[in-house]
């Protein structure tokens, strides 16, 4: 219908929460593994908010949605079963869904999760919906742009990572998808003949899939985007690669950074002791310093230079490796400026931190724990210095959410991390971290050297620069600046405006 309101369906696999006025359970939808879950939950409040008529497609976690189905009366579960007409919300109905703790899987079961959840929207919300446009996120969704194609909807997929699973038209007809409608329009590992031909050994690669089949793809981040295109990192595959590739070359391929969520904020965080802005970070965090000393057993002395590892453990990706191999060196040398480490998190490399801390009996300097979202928060509040230095970073938060807190990020110069942190110049008031180029353990004590020099400053030099980073930070990376760049693509895809009074 001419001048109607072109209608949004988001699918995910994740998201942090909704807007109230969606549904009947809005309230109570939160289930969430990374920052995907968050741009999932600030996109669709901000179309929510301008008035866009926007859907969103997730499965039934009922179990994370403290929903049990079982102690309902016979009232509240028709409320709770029925589809109203102005529910926006569509929940991928299947058992595998009802009962789990958390979106993913650390076996193999994560593959039929996604085929469950594209069964679901491929043969049930879709029709319901009858979306102008639908927006796919990561490999979970991959089959979803080749079946939206085949109906001729325009299809948004974002790439939050490079991770996929290979599958088989077999496996997708068993788990109730009739593949054979949109076979064509999937990435294969060799170039299939014919559909019987491929049907039970030439295997798909749902992540390249729903780059080749999309009308248009972003990665999140600019840089990261740039990065797959010029050959860089040999651990992407070359057929995500090439498809990624082609898109860029059409013209049909954006970064789009993610953003922290609103409650990323120590000025209304209720996770930290102390609350603070820009104009009162100084003594709030000495405040929530002293409070994170006694919690983690380190010495308590608001006037030590603190360090906060808030990323998981993976040496394969986040680069804990760098900082083991300097610990204690990098700890002797600023022993008399009382320097303190925090590490608040998970990953094969924490045995290395806790086995460092013991051997060379750094207790009171260094401490290691596990990953609580409470305990990191209070981390960003009450540090002086985030560190990410990541070998490859598709977007990352904490170096953000460290910027907003007033912890400085300590970075790697790749990906996201390039496009949100540049080099500090207190001579020009420029810049928001401290950023090595080269990847060694060499190249981060560089960086955390130029750190401590900057600590060393005098208080109102090393102030100014902190509140105006602060500031810099929440006006930055905010649900407003993303929400906005992904509503750009929208329109570009729909060539007309998504809402009439949008600017």
């Amino acid at each position: 219908m001419k001048g109607k309101t072109p209608r949004i369906l988001i699918v995910t696999p994740e998201i942090t929460y909704l807007p109230a006025g969606m549904g009947n359970m809005a309230c109570k939808m939160h289930a969430k593994a990374g920052g995907l879950a968050d741009v999932s939950a600030s996109l669709t409040a901000a179309l929510f908010k301008l008035g866009a008529d926007v859907h969103v497609a997730l499965p039934h976690y009922r179990r994370m949605f403290h929903i049990e189905s079982s102690k309902l009366i016979s009232s509240e579960l028709l409320i709770y079963k029925s589809h109203l007409p102005d529910s926006r919300i569509h929940l991928a109905e299947d058992r595998c869904f009802y009962y789990r703790n958390s979106v993913y899987s650390a076996g193999d079961e994560n593959p039929k999760l996604a085929l469950a959840f594209s069964r679901e929207v491929i043969n049930n919300i879709i029709p319901t919906v009858q979306p102008d446009l639908i927006h796919c996120n990561d490999w979970m969704t991959g089959l979803i742009p080749a079946a939206a194609r085949r109906m001729g909807i325009p299809c948004l997929f974002t790439v939050h990572n490079i991770h996929t699973h290979n599958l088989t038209l077999a496996n997708i007809e068993d788990a109730g998808i009739d593949a054979a409608e949109f076979w064509g329009n999937l990435y294969y590992t060799r170039m299939p003949v014919n559909y019987e031909e491929s049907r039970s050994s030439n295997f798909i690669d749902m992540q390249a899939s729903g780059v080749f089949a999309s009308h248009f793809i972003n990665t999140v981040s600019p840089t990261f985007l740039r990065e797959i295109v010029d050959g860089w990192f040999d651990f992407i595959p070359s057929s995500l690669r090439q498809e990624i590739r082609n898109k860029f070359a059409a013209g049909c391929a954006e970064g789009i950074l993610n953003a922290p969520d609103n409650s990323d904020n120590p000025a209304v965080d209720t996770n930290i002791d102390f609350n603070y802005t820009p104009d009162s970070f100084a003594e709030g965090k000495r405040q929530n310093k002293l409070v994170l000393q006694r919690k983690v057993g380190l010495d308590e002395d608001p006037d030590a230079p603190l360090f906060f590892w808030p990323s998981r453990l993976d040496p394969v990706q986040k680069g804990p490796q760098l900082l083991t191999d300097i610990l204690y060196r990098f700890m002797n040398r600023y022993w008399r400026e009382r320097a303190q480490i925090v590490v608040v998190a998970n990953g094969s490399y924490q045995q290395h931190f806790s086995d460092i801390l013991h051997f060379h009996d750094l207790h009171g300097r260094l401490a290691v724990c596990d990953f609580d979202q409470a305990l990191s928060q209070q981390g960003f509040a009450a540090s002086d210095f985030t560190l990410v230095p990541s070998l490859f970073e598709p977007c990352g938060l904490p170096q953000m959410v460290g910027q907003i807190y007033g912890s400085l990020p300590i970075v790697h110069d790749t990906g996201g991390l390039h496009d949100t942190v540049e080099h500090l110049n207190v001579d020009k008031s420029t810049g928001s971290g401290f950023v090595f180029k080269v990847y060694d353990s060499r190249g981060l004590e560089w960086a955390m050297n130029q750190a401590m020099e900057f600590y060393k400053l005098p208080a109102e030099v090393k102030n100014a620069q902190i509140g105006r980073i602060m500031r810099q930070g929440l006006a930055r990376f905010n649900h407003e600046t993303c929400a906005k760049a992904y509503i750009d693509i929208y329109e570009k895809m729909l060539h007309r405006p998504l809402v009439r009074s949008f600017k």
